[in-house]
């Protein structure tokens, strides 16, 4: 992929031939991974606003290329608004597998460097390279051969900041971004932290910023320099303790092998506003089924089913229910998502989630409840993981996810006695 060329930037003082001695923590982040990915699918896309995300009316943007930022277009943002900024652009939905198989790819070399391997999300992640120089070189080496092996791979581009700290780490990612990288020298933390807006502190949302606005806290510096006494007057105790010690460099936080999950969910927005109970159903029923796969290929099970029900005006609704066993068994997600969703919604639904809470080492540490039979729920649902790993996601789906057309067709080949014509699957 080309590179990008450069730009003034408030990296462009931390550039990659600095010191870096204790500098050991990388902060790795893949530029607008997933149109990336698309554009090195089909290069002829190359140089063109490329925006990924649903295409429904009310869909999401999830990427978008650099050239399609400069129209105005980002990621979250409501693709009709994206259309309206970006009427030429090329608009993709995603594909998800891809992203997923270029996502382990990328994670897996990171661990040819260091088993201290911290991932963030699917395309980006933190490294500690203490344990590396002798084999690699120096951080800044590393950073630097990593960000010419996913580019060769790839053919996508990653920027990668590296610091004494996680919080300098993906500050200085973020500052060289697009296709850069940064060194923040551990003696010159402040030189770098002070000179950058308050935003850029983990925890300033807007409402904060608009307070540390109104005490006249415009820079990083401006907090390091308030008294912290005052500082906790504004914000509160926690906050402002928390934000003085970012101020000052200060994140004892070390990279983390392993992240405990604490929930794992699923949702869809309706092109229009749902009040259709039949409609409700298979919706609850598709995102019952993603929730409980995700949660199996985990090797977890949850003990909380709940519910996120947003309706036309935007109000939101989440209501939940605790289990006796745990599960990671679609039907019983859906048994009580579906009871959650008829006894909760009140008027036409705009955006429906399916969450799974609670979460324990599931799998093979299952136990059968008093009389279920020895072949059933479960083995059918392993079966269909099994199906969906060789042949891929929606080649076995529940009756009544399958379009009309679908099922007339089974109908015809199999005759409507047959469940399970063109691997439909009993709800």
């Amino acid at each position: 992929m080309g590179r990008t060329a450069p730009s003034a930037r408030a990296s462009d003082a931390f550039g990659p031939d600095l010191d870096d001695s204790g500098c050991d923590i990388l902060h790795i982040d893949m530029d607008a991974f997933f149109a990336s990915v698309e554009i090195a699918r089909d290069p002829t896309l190359r140089g063109k606003p490329v925006i990924v995300g649903g295409l429904g009316n009310r869909g999401v943007v999830s990427a978008a290329s650099y050239e399609a930022r400069r129209f105005g277009v980002n990621s979250a943002m409501p693709i009709a608004l994206a259309r309206r900024r970006c009427p030429h652009g090329v608009y993709l939905s995603p594909t998800f597998s891809e992203y997923s198989r270029v996502s382990k790819a990328v994670m897996a070399m990171f661990g040819e460097f260091t088993p201290l391997v911290e991932p963030l999300s699917v395309d980006e992640a933190f490294l500690d390279v203490t344990g590396s120089r002798r084999l690699f070189g120096s951080a800044r080496a590393i950073a630097a051969e990593i960000r010419a092996r996913v580019a060769a791979d790839h053919d996508i581009t990653c920027t990668v900041g590296v610091a004494s700290t996680k919080f300098v780490a993906k500050l200085a990612s973020t500052q060289a971004k697009p296709d850069g990288l940064a060194v923040v020298p551990a003696g010159k933390v402040l030189d770098f932290l002070h000179p950058l807006p308050v935003s850029a502190l983990w925890g300033v949302g807007e409402k904060t910023a608009e307070t540390l606005a109104r005490l006249g806290l415009k820079t990083v510096g401006d907090i390091a320099a308030m008294p912290t006494a005052r500082l906790r007057s504004a914000v509160g105790r926690a906050a402002a303790d928390h934000l003085h010690s970012l101020a000052w460099g200060r994140d004892a936080r070390k990279v983390e092998t392993t992240r405990e999950e604490k929930s794992i969910s699923a949702e869809v927005t309706f092109d229009q506003n749902i009040a259709d109970p039949a409609e409700l159903a298979k919706a609850v029923l598709a995102l019952s089924h993603k929730v409980a796969a995700r949660a199996r290929r985990a090797g977890l099970t949850g003990r909380t089913v709940a519910v996120k029900i947003r309706s036309g005006d935007f109000s939101t609704r989440n209501r939940s229910r605790t289990l006796t066993v745990p599960t990671d068994l679609a039907h019983e997600v859906y048994a009580v998502a579906a009871d959650l969703v008829r006894a909760n919604v009140t008027a036409p639904v705009r955006l429906i989630g399916v969450r799974l809470e609670g979460l324990g080492a599931g799998g093979d540490l299952y136990q059968p409840r008093l009389g279920e039979p020895e072949q059933g729920w479960r083995e059918l649902e392993r079966t269909v993981d099994d199906l969906s790993e060789r042949f891929g996601g929606g080649v076995v789906r529940p009756a009544s996810l399958l379009d009309p057309e679908h099922r007339r067709i089974g109908e015809r080949r199999h005759g409507k006695t047959n469940p399970r014509a063109l691997g439909e699957v009993d709800d």
